[in-house]
């Protein structure tokens, strides 16, 4: 039993009632050799000899009676057969020792190559290399002990170390293990290793005796006592206190050693009650988990973890009853972990990977309490056990980690609440607690299971229930998942051939389910097909399953001639069942060949297919959700290991017309429930499969699977039959689907293998493209389709596949029309490759798209970026037009510029006026929409910036007025020296200087009244100073007085008024809130400040004046009307 305590070696008590001494003179005391006479044939490897009848009773004997159980049943037992028995009792299989030694055991796996692989098996491969390097020595055997020394040669970081090694055996396993080197693991030291591998293949050169209570009771007294002080002499310092003790005791009469018959002897082997098992160090186990999980996944803590759980299933498979025993000691530290209920009072989940360890878990549970030998008694305790786990709150769910991948939203439904609180949570544990109900007893089942020649030709029942197909080979009626179990748990208990047959049996259920489900559509179609939806699929789907049970088919089918080999000499023994199943099959059972013109192969990609095609809906919850994704790429990932042939084709097109017409019950049925998993992965797969060798067929399953009901706005908003998905009846219309994502891309990648295949097909390109304009609804996916579409159509070493380019240019199209009223980062890069595209395809595509612009693009995109490329000399140059076209071209981007202009005058006009500047008309066209604009809609930068283009393009008067009407939209606040309109403020007065004294005196008011910062003002005033006005209507040949302008008269005197009002202002503002660090800047403000003053004819007195009125508002700054004082007087 898993719980049973670790017992100390052989502490049977042993004596020899009627013992007679006479009996026993003229035997020898002393040891003979192990390999003597009548030890076994092929101990020194050089008889070959029959073996004796003494040494097959004493093998069969040693290996399932305990030594205390003989000795009972008989009263003498002679020397020779209590030696034979003795020396068959140690292992003679290196297997098990090297599974208890190494992660990988036995086998294949023992002779791969590789670091990894030598690194897992370290402790075995290091045994092995002491022995075979003489590092073992002074082997005794006495009894059922085993001991030595084994000496680790010394190397350049540590000093020669001999270690004293004992092994205690019975019935052929090592049942318990000493050695001074202090090793702490789970496995067996090397020098154990060595130890035992030098009993299993040199036995002859082990000195055997028998164990020490047989030699004790042919010693005299005198003997017994002079063996007793010669051992506490030679080990005086260790023993003496534990002697003295003993012999105080055994001279008390009333002791409770004198209550007792016999004496304990460590090497007599076990008693009846002992349990037979292999040595395995609990503790170890459990702390090892332990430190594993401890790591959170850090350091490979995963990857041992797992190698754990492999040599379990290694464990199961030889049927070591340790299997079960250090499975639960893995539950246990799995179950305490800290971590369980600091996620789940976080409300957060658990990590992928250690998510998948529950899983293995789990299934490795099931696989155990469906051992077809199970005992009741280990059942029910196992049963304890496991419920025992299941009622602890944090006892991961099946689906997921307590719930939490469902929103928050559905928190708040009283719905949603009251329907989670009716369905019991399923957890890791729950599915094999429902297996313990489960048993083999089934008549049918047995047979099988026995025989794979179980047939009944003459069966003709077709009912749903029948026990065999049309072709007379057995079925097995059952949950798929619970059947699947089975096998897995007959494959992990070392009965392959039996997994085999019950593997067949099941698929050629699944074969007839399908059959019989095509059968039923076809009658009730145009039913269903009226309907135009269903609510018909499969609950829990087979893929992404807990139990994997398509999985477990593939890997039974494929793997037969490596389970078979492991198992050719171990068939399920079936004693135990009904008498009947040991009758031999007769009538109407006739024989089954075992190659009917199908392969084992052939019947695992069936397999898969059916499975893999399978309409079920999409589970609850991100974990579930994600697994049936992953579960879908491994199988896959086995079937393209397997190389088609023309039976594979067949079995191909055979599922693929049963997917196609099963209607509701396959994932490429014409109607399908709203939830239903995709089929898109599955199916890239079966097109690229069945392509070369069906091309009609490959495409026709695609096209049906491009589909993706979910996102349907016309799809029903929720299944009421199906309860715990309420929350899809909320107003969010998509239900909680985490995998969405990776779903559209998996639909995107199966159209762009349709449209790669498709190349130089016009009506299969026309065909996919309409599947994906109706299908597709991720603009982004439908940009990448568009890209590879043109990619291919582009390939450098063949001409462009026109159809293509059109393809790809509708699907750009499809793709700004999504786009257009919606944020997309990827925007401009996907107008930019549209305008690449159509380019390809010609000036009549450019053409469409111009006129054409409104539903495709903003008035900014359409001008910018379409307009502009369309008119650039790359792509004349690219498309060799001629005038005429080159005319027509323009004129339609002229024809869009002016159109965006008039509905986005702010972003479009300066693009309009670029575009239009070779065509009279539409030039003044555009500079009349920037008129009408300005007044209302356009911004003063908008309009100084087509001023300065204005200016650049040789109209001066048209950018002065575009300038004033700027102007007028303007303002400049006291302290804002620094705003970025300034340069253009300055750039309007300069130009308006430069036409005249009149346009300038038009402009000052305009200034005064937008401008309120002092330096700006001053350095206007300044540049209206050094220069004669009217430079440009000079040039024009206009009147040019060639004088500077006074500053006493208009318009200047306004523009110095002004400016000594912002600097009176601005000194006032500045002092409000002025600190002693900011002194210094303001000195020099005020020096600015007088020179601007000093431009008037009385500016000195003002300035005077000014100063005194500031000394007296501002007599408290006291330091700083000292400086100013110190300045300006």
């Amino acid at each position: 039993m898993a719980e049973r305590v670790q017992q100390p070696p052989a502490k049977r008590l042993c004596c020899r009632p009627g013992y007679n001494p006479a009996c026993r003179q003229g035997q020898r005391a002393g040891g003979v050799l192990c390999g003597g006479p009548g030890s076994a044939p092929g101990g020194s490897g050089k008889t070959h000899n029959p073996e004796s009848l003494l040494d097959i009773a004493a093998r069969r004997v040693a290996e399932k009676w305990p030594f205390q159980r003989v000795e009972e049943r008989f009263e003498r037992i002679p020397e020779p057969v209590q030696r034979r028995i003795v020396y068959w009792s140690f292992p003679r299989s290196e297997k098990e020792i090297c599974m208890y030694s190494s992660f990988n055991a036995g086998g294949e796996e023992s002779g791969t190559s590789g670091e990894n692989h030598e690194e897992t098996q370290l402790p075995f491969l290091r045994g092995v290399t002491l022995l075979e390097g003489g590092w073992v020595d002074n082997v005794l055997q006495v009894g059922f002990h085993l001991s030595g020394t084994v000496t680790d040669p010394a190397t350049s970081s540590q000093p020669e170390i001999i270690c004293s090694v004992s092994v205690s055996f019975d019935r052929c396993k090592i049942t318990a293990v000493t050695c001074s080197c202090g090793n702490k693991d789970i496995f067996y030291c090397a020098h154990v290793v060595a130890l035992a591998l030098y009993r299993v293949r040199k036995p002859d050169q082990v000195k055997l005796h028998l164990p020490i209570s047989e030699t004790l009771f042919q010693m005299s007294r005198d003997q017994l006592q002079k063996f007793v002080q010669y051992l506490i002499s030679v080990h005086h310092t260790e023993v003496l206190p534990t002697a003295q003790k003993l012999a105080d005791e055994i001279l008390s009469t009333n002791s409770e050693i004198n209550q007792v018959h016999g004496a304990p002897d460590p090497t007599a082997g076990a008693s009846v009650d002992d349990e037979n098992c292999w040595h395995l160090d609990e503790e170890q186990v459990q702390e090892q988990v332990k430190l594993f999980l401890s790591q959170g996944g850090y350091h490979g803590s995963g990857k041992q973890l797992n190698l754990l759980f492999s040599k379990v299933r290694e464990m199961l498979r030889m049927r070591d009853s340790n299997g079960a025993r250090m499975l639960t000691l893995i539950t246990e530290q799995f179950m305490a972990d800290p971590r369980l209920a600091l996620w789940r009072q976080q409300g957060t989940t658990m990590t992928d990977k250690y998510r998948q360890l529950w899983d293995e878990l789990g299934a490795l549970w099931m696989c155990i309490v469906l051992n077809p030998h199970c005992k009741t008694e280990q059942k029910c305790w196992w049963l304890k056990q496991l419920r025992r786990w299941n009622s602890v709150d944090v006892c991961p769910w099946e689906d997921g980690n307590h719930g939490n991948d469902l929103p928050n939203l559905t928190h708040s439904l009283p719905q949603v609440s009251l329907l989670s609180e009716l369905r019991p949570h399923r957890t890791v544990f729950t599915r094999a607690i429902e297996a313990c109900d489960l048993h083999w007893q089934d008549r049918h089942l047995q047979h099988i299971i026995a025989s794979g020649l179980y047939a009944n030709y003459c069966y003709h029942d077709n009912q749903d229930g029948s026990l065999f197909d049309t072709r007379g080979w057995p079925m097995w009626h059952e949950h798929v998942p619970t059947a699947c179990a089975r096998v897995d748990a007959l494959r992990s208990h070392g009965y392959p051939r039996e997994a085999l047959r019950l593997a067949i049996a099941v698929v050629n259920t699944l074969r007839r389910q399908q059959q019989r489900q095509l059968e039923h559509f076809r009658r009730h179609k145009k039913e269903l097909l009226h309907k135009g939806i269903t609510s018909i699929t499969n609950m829990e789907g087979w893929v992404g399953h807990p139990l994997d049970p398509i999985g477990t088919l593939f890997s039974t089918l494929t793997e037969t001639g490596r389970g078979a080999e492991e198992g050719a000499n171990t068939c399920l023994d079936l004693s135990a069942w009904h008498s009947d199943m040991e009758k031999k099959v007769s009538g109407d059972l006739g024989p089954v060949p075992n190659t009917v013109g199908e392969s084992y192969v052939a019947l695992a990609v069936e397999t898969a297919l059916i499975g893999l095609g399978q309409q079920r809906v999409m589970p609850d919850g991100l974990y579930a959700q994600e697994k049936v994704c992953r579960n879908e790429e491994q199988l896959l990932a086995k079937l393209q290991e397997v190389e088609l042939d023309d039976m594979l084709v067949k079995i191909f097109r055979k599922q693929a017309v049963f997917l196609l017409e099963s209607g509701p019950y396959s994932g490429h049925g014409e109607i399908v429930h709203r939830e239903s998993v995709p089929m898109h992965t599955f199916t890239r797969y079966l097109f690229t499969s069945l392509l070369p060798h069906d091309a009609e067929l490959a495409y026709k399953i695609a096209l049906r699977a491009m589909r993706l009901p979910v996102l349907e706005s016309t799809a029903s908003s929720g299944d009421l039959s199906r309860p715990h998905h309420m929350v899809s009846v909320v107003p969010n219309r998509y239900p909680r689907w985490f995998t969405l994502t990776h779903i559209e891309s998996q639909q995107c990648e199966l159209a762009s293998t349709m449209l790669t295949a498709a190349k130089g097909d016009s009506r299969k390109l026309e065909t996919v493209l309409e599947s994906i304009q109706k299908n597709i609804h991720s603009s982004s996916h439908i940009f990448k389709l568009g890209q590879d579409a043109f990619k291919i159509a582009t390939l450098m070493d063949s001409l462009p596949d026109i159809t293509l380019l059109k393809v790809s240019l509708e699907l750009g199209l499809q793709v700004m029309r999504i786009t257009l009223s919606t944020l997309n980062w990827r925007r401009r890069e996907m107008v930019r490759w549209l305008v690449t595209c159509a380019t390809e395809v010609g000036v009549y595509a450019l053409d469409s798209i111009m006129q054409s612009w409104f539903t495709l693009f903003t008035p900014t995109e359409a001008t910018s970026i379409v307009a502009t490329t369309v008119m650039s000399n790359t792509t004349i140059v690219r498309l060799h037009l001629d005038c005429h076209q080159q005319e027509n071209l323009a004129s339609s981007a002229r024809t869009l510029a002016l159109q965006c202009a008039m509905k986005d005058p702010q972003n479009c006009a300066l693009s309009a006026l670029t575009l239009c500047e070779k065509d009279h008309i539409a030039f003044e066209t555009a500079y009349q929409i920037v008129l009408d604009a300005a007044a209302t809609g356009m911004s003063y930068t908008q309009l100084f910036t087509i001023a300065r283009y204005m200016e650049h393009r040789g109209y001066p008067m048209r950018a002065y007025k575009l300038a004033t009407l700027a102007m007028a939209h303007l303002n400049l606040s006291y302290n804002q020296d620094t705003h970025p309109a300034i340069n253009d403020v300055l750039w309007a007065c300069a130009l308006s200087h430069s036409l005249g004294k009149n346009e300038l005196a038009a402009v000052i008011p305009l200034v005064v009244k937008s401008v309120k910062c002092a330096t700006v003002l001053s350095d206007i005033l300044r540049r209206c100073t050094l220069t004669t006005p009217g430079l440009v209507s000079a040039l024009h040949s206009r009147r040019n007085s060639g004088k500077l302008m006074s500053l006493d008269k208009a318009p200047l005197r306004q523009l110095l008024d002004a400016t000594i009002g912002a600097y009176i202002n601005t000194t006032h503002s500045r002092l409000t809130h002025i600190s002693p660090r900011h002194y210094s800047e303001f000195i020099e403000f005020l020096g600015k400040t007088r020179e601007t003053f000093l431009m008037a004819q009385d500016g000195h007195i003002q300035f005077t004046q000014f100063i005194d009125n500031l000394k007296q508002i501002y007599k408290g700054k006291k330091k700083l009307m000292m400086l100013v004082r110190e300045r300006f007087g």
